[in-house]
């Protein structure tokens, strides 16, 4: 795996590693669900179903624009220009998983 790479799977699974297991049984009484949602949904209408993770990393170089954009389209809760880079990090960790040459 090419070390930019590797370095951006980094930065997405660091946001959800220390995810607690409060949050992962109430996904919808977690802050920002809303604005995850919505950025996930704008990722899979860039790279679709079926993609690798260096076409996912491409998507994540310009996702910092898309991603505001995608949020400011729902009723995003309070706060959310602060959470912004989290919850792209996690939409693109979460949806990593589904890449064709994923490995853990």
């Amino acid at each position: 795996m090419p070390i930019a790479l590797d370095q951006t799977r980094r930065e997405w699974n660091w946001v959800t590693a220390g995810s607690s297991k409060r949050c992962a049984r109430r996904p919808a009484a977690r802050p920002g669900s809303s604005e995850l949602e919505a950025v996930t949904a704008a990722l899979r209408r860039r790279v679709g179903q079926s993609f690798t993770l260096a076409e996912l990393a491409d998507a994540y170089a310009s996702a910092e624009v898309w991603s505001r954009e995608a949020v400011e389209e729902t009723e995003p809760a309070s706060g959310w220009p602060r959470r912004l880079s989290t919850v792209t990090d996690a939409a693109f960790h979460l949806y990593s998983r589904g890449a064709v040459d994923y490995e853990p």
